[in-house]
């Protein structure tokens, strides 16, 4: 069973370094750049007319190494890999839309926000409601009315407030990650750690499943998630095609991911956030991605009260450019930030399980 994470890690590597090439061909004949700020680092401006909407790459690569990995190892998809794939790919599209008419329509602001909000609204409803259908033999469903850190505690929430929690969670994780995609590779490489931290904690829920109870030294310490196996071949079908992606996306980027990219990353990794019951867990797991949300909130908040900026630029990013730092400085550090909350997210999640042995 676990061939199936090593084949869908190694098809999506391979289909976005060979595939992605292709899409930036494709992009440059049709001439659809990236506009780039003009209060930006001056070094951007080289960035003017770089081909976007890059996510569609591993977006198709993630869905095809899933499902090629199911086909070659004979096992079935599940109700949750199907789930979260739906999620990425309907925010995913919900950004194409976005990047569309932003590059093609010549319409700078894309979307108009309330036809983008409602967009990402009815793909989380959907998800959400969806999530709590599908019980299997043990009565799981794919997502839990109940809160989760490293697994599920307290009361139910009911399924309404279950719905806006997810939600909520769903828009504030797509726009951590978009407010991220500001410099070549940051975004991606930051998620490549991410996605390779869930591909560990699918399989060790895989192996600690209540549903082996029998079988457990400390069945005490089993976790309730409905196919944690199934969650661990999307997280590592993601990891592959981000790192090929991140080949042709590290500085000088041959490629931007865009909205389309940095929705669907942020909507992917929330759903396995919620139904692999590590719900609140994600804000340590993506740090990098909460932090820098965090410096726009500042920095809006600040000069709205006080009149005055915090950084010299938001998001956080742009503030260390302006002071000085290269690009690629930049990035090196704050993928050694997100690594680090990696490492401390994973920490946390196995002395939850080693404290209830």
């Amino acid at each position: 069973m676990m061939k199936q994470i090593l084949f869908s890690g190694v098809i999506g590597l391979f289909l976005t370094l060979v595939g992605t090439p292709l899409l930036i061909k494709l992009l440059a004949r049709k001439g659809y750049g990236q506009y780039i700020r003009d209060d930006g680092p001056r070094e951007h401006a080289s960035k003017r007319g770089t081909p976007t909407m890059g996510g569609i790459a591993f977006i198709l690569a993630t869905i095809a190494a899933y499902f090629l990995s199911k086909l070659i190892t004979g096992y079935p998809p599940t109700y949750s890999g199907l789930l979260v794939l739906g999620l990425m790919s309907g925010m995913g599209l919900v950004g194409f839309l976005d990047d569309y008419i932003k590059i093609v329509k010549r319409r700078s602001l894309g979307l108009r926000a309330k036809a983008k909000m409602a967009g990402q609204l009815i793909v989380g409803i959907a998800f959400a409601v969806l999530s709590l259908q599908f019980s299997d033999a043990r009565g799981n469903t794919p997502a839990s009315t109940k809160l989760s850190f490293i697994t599920d505690f307290g009361w139910s929430i009911g399924p309404v407030l279950f719905v806006v929690w997810a939600l909520f969670m769903i828009l504030a994780m797509s726009n951590g990650v978009n407010l991220t995609d500001g410099l070549d590779g940051l975004a991606t490489g930051a998620s490549v750690l991410v996605f390779g931290a869930y591909t560990f904690i699918g399989v060790w829920q895989f192996q600690e499943s209540c549903a082996n109870a029998g079988t457990l030294t400390n069945p005490g310490a089993c976790y309730e998630v409905r196919d944690p196996l199934d969650l661990a071949v999307v997280a590592s079908a993601l990891m592959g095609a981000c790192l090929g992606f991140l080949w042709w996306n590290t500085s000088p980027a041959k490629i931007f991911m865009g909205d389309t990219g940095s929705l669907a990353l942020g909507g992917v990794l929330t759903g396995l956030a919620i139904l692999s019951r590590t719900e609140l867990l994600v804000a340590i797991m993506g740090g990098l991605f909460v932090l820098i949300t965090m410096s726009v909130v500042i920095q809006v908040g600040s000069f709205r009260l006080t009149g005055k900026r915090v950084f010299r630029m938001a998001p956080l990013q742009h503030h260390f450019e302006l002071k000085g730092w290269s690009e690629v400085l930049v990035v090196v550090r704050f993928w050694i930030i997100q690594g680090i909350c990696v490492i401390v997210g994973l920490g946390l999640f196995y002395a939850g399980w080693a404290a209830d042995k």
